[in-house]
């Protein structure tokens, strides 16, 4: 199935969590919750979403979730807006705790207890994907903080080893696009498409967001097509991405790795993005 999260109320800030069949077909809410729910990650059949549920408005906890509504809470510390990962198959997380707790990635267990602290030594630091083997981490980061009043913020795709050694750039935005304001992706959430061992993401560049893939190494970067935040399918077939359409709509989409059959998922006027495969057990 594929999980992602729908704005069903603007003005009460409500987000939840649906799941659907590839085809859009079985659209249903799985986290019922009148505040902000956003689904970040998915692995087997679990899906990882923040919620303010338990706390106050738009500070978050992490949640774990089947794809029928069974959920429970993963931490007590409060997550900042970010993208995660798993390792060691689904037993360690890699999260971005809030900036104003800590300025670290925090790897930890399936009950949110602590096991690694990584610190980069940037000024922001978001959105860690491992890398297949669990030896590396991929992220943004920028040497400057990310806020309205920066508009000289860059956020770059940065690698290193998992214990924060080794550090290097990526992705070098275009110093003659100006297009990208402050809360544009310059290089939006990495994903790490294993089979061509691929680091895949977004950039708003040429007053659109397009997705890009590069080589692990910062070698070989090449456009691919228009859409945002992705994922890929277990067998790196297809990709699900979110994409404002023709009409103004924000939907999900599902496409070929090859870039052929273009599909529309989801036809509603609500705004809808972020999606995620997520294993069914049957």
């Amino acid at each position: 199935m594929i999980a992602y999260t729908a704005l069903l109320d603007e003005e009460k800030g409500d987000y939840e969590v649906f799941v659907m069949n590839p085809d859009g077909t079985g659209q249903k809410n799985i986290s019922n919750w009148e505040g902000v729910d956003w689904a970040y990650y998915t692995c087997q059949d679990k899906i990882y979403f923040l919620s303010d549920r338990d706390t106050c408005h738009h500070c978050y906890l992490l949640y774990e979730t089947d794809t029928d509504g069974n959920i429970r809470k993963v931490t007590n510390f409060l997550m900042a807006d970010s993208q995660m990962s798993a390792r060691k198959a689904g037993q360690e997380l890699i999260v971005r705790p809030k900036a104003t707790l800590d300025s670290a990635f925090y790897i930890i267990n399936l009950q949110g207890e602590i096991l690694k602290k990584i610190y980069p030594g940037l000024a922001y630091l978001n959105d860690p994907c491992f890398s297949p083997d669990g030896k590396q981490v991929v992220f943004r980061g920028s040497k400057t903080p990310r806020s309205k009043d920066n508009e000289n913020h860059i956020d770059e795709l940065f690698i290193m080893d998992d214990d924060g050694k080794n550090l290097r750039q990526l992705t070098h935005y275009p110093a003659t696009d100006t297009t990208a304001r402050w809360y544009n992706y310059h290089a939006g959430p990495p994903h790490w498409a294993p089979r061509d061992n691929l680091l895949t993401f977004s950039s708003f560049q040429k007053k659109k967001e397009t997705l890009f893939a590069i080589q692990p190494d910062g070698k070989g970067l090449r456009q691919l097509w228009p859409g945002g935040y992705h994922d890929w399918s277990p067998n790196q077939r297809h990709m699900a991405y979110g994409l404002e359409g023709a009409d103004g709509n924000f939907d999900i989409w599902l496409i070929g790795a090859n870039g052929n059959g273009n599909h529309r998922l989801t036809t509603d006027s609500l705004f809808e993005h972020g999606p995620l495969f997520v294993k069914v057990e049957k």
